[in-house]
């Protein structure tokens, strides 16, 4: 008999309830236990494991962020949380805990399988900057929700002759601030992989401007080094043409009901990362790559930072004329 514990970690990803559904199921289907770790990493090292059957996970596919919660914890980075943290999976007799989440619920997997304890990762973050994985858990819903608000967004600002600026989410990634920008037809997209200042944002939408276009919508990622406040303030004095109007997204596009991607995707993570448990491999993520569900070594996961696709950059660019 083994006994598989899950948490959540680090930001909510619509899907996470699938995950954590399927990583139950499949245990319980192969005649094993179930744990949920309430509060991530903070909960673990204070103990807060409970049993979780079929009807505990049962009603939660559709349901957004994470019903185990989740929480960050600085504690955990040091030795003595991580050993408060093997001590508490010990005295539940754990046999192999499951990680859902991103860089840093990653990094916490990965302190965990270097004191032996074996660890299997589901890679979940909507920044989509998890290096063993194409696309992760939330992406495409948070991704949408963008898009419909970017859809929105550009209906008002053509009928008022404006500029909107969009602030996405995107701590040091500008994966969503990109793909929303192209597939809404973003005039600027502004990331924090390519450093762009306030007076060339100002210097292309006069250029847009100049051709005759009615509006323009400029997306920006959370992270980049001119944000939102920094690009609203500056603007205004650069006689862009159009009367300027900012929008900040935040939270709204991590919350609400994932979408059929999320769900399937999260449901197959789920039940993989039980199938490399039972099939004796740990210290890994598992993630979908080029169609396919396979697994990464943390180590590797951990050192190797997800880098944005250069051509997607210039089409970008090329689609905005």
């Amino acid at each position: 008999m083994k006994r598989i514990a899950v948490l959540t970690s680090g930001g909510d990803a619509p899907g996470m309830n699938a995950a954590i559904r399927a990583v139950v199921r499949t245990a319980l289907d192969k005649g094993w236990e179930a744990l949920g770790v309430r509060d991530g990493f903070a909960g673990l090292m204070a103990g807060s494991l409970v049993p979780l059957g079929a009807r505990d996970v049962g009603g939660i596919v559709h349901l957004g962020g994470t019903f185990l919660r989740s929480a960050r914890s600085r504690e955990f980075k040091g030795a003595a949380g991580q050993r408060r943290a093997l001590d508490a999976l010990a005295h539940h007799e754990a046999d192999a805990l499951v990680v859902i989440g991103g860089n840093g619920s990653q990094a916490g997997a990965h302190a965990l399988h270097a004191h032996g304890f074996p660890i299997v990762g589901i890679a979940s973050t909507i920044d989509n900057d998890l290096h063993g994985a194409d696309i992760t858990i939330g992406v495409d819903t948070a991704l949408n929700v963008a898009l419909e608000a970017i859809d929105r967004l550009r209906v008002t600002a053509a009928s008022h002759r404006r500029a909107f600026l969009v602030e996405v989410m995107g701590r040091d990634s500008g994966y969503l601030a990109l793909m929303a920008g192209m597939a809404g037809g973003a005039e600027v997209v502004v990331i924090p992989e390519v450093e762009i200042t306030p007076d060339e944002v100002a210097s292309e939408i006069r250029r847009m401007y100049a051709r005759g276009k009615h509006h323009a919508l400029i997306v920006v990622a959370e992270g980049a080094r001119y944000g939102v406040a920094a690009l609203t303030e500056r603007l205004p004095r650069a006689d862009v043409g159009f009367d300027l109007r900012a929008t900040i997204l935040g939270h709204v596009q991590r919350g609400g009901s994932p979408g059929a991607f999320d769900r399937l995707l999260a449901s197959r993570l789920g039940a993989a990362a039980i199938a490399q448990i039972a099939a004796g491999t740990t210290g890994v993520l598992v993630g979908h790559r080029r169609g396919d569900i396979v697994p990464t070594p943390l180590d590797e996961v951990i050192a190797t930072p997800r880098r944005l696709d250069p051509a997607l950059l210039d089409l970008a660019g090329m689609l905005a004329r």
